[in-house]
């Protein structure tokens, strides 16, 4: 099991937005607003990290509102 944040900068009127609909992706397990340099951290899990490469770019990225993402793959446990 691969487990990744990606760390969310949105334009401030569209989070709420955004939240939402990062919470209807495969893979997503946990949307949470926070304060701070980021407006959002998704937590995301999958078999393989070439499925959360693919959510990243084909369906986290593409979102209206986002400004920039950085992600973060955790080791294994």
């Amino acid at each position: 099991m691969v487990k990744a944040f990606v760390l969310v900068v949105t334009n401030p009127p569209a989070q709420r937005i955004v939240s939402t609909q990062l919470k209807d992706l495969p893979y997503v397990v946990g949307v949470h607003e926070v304060m701070g340099p980021y407006d959002i951290v998704v937590e995301l899990e999958a078999e393989q990290l070439s499925q959360i490469s693919t959510v990243l770019s084909d369906s986290i990225r593409v979102i209206e509102g986002i400004k920039s993402t950085t992600s973060l793959v955790a080791f294994p446990e």
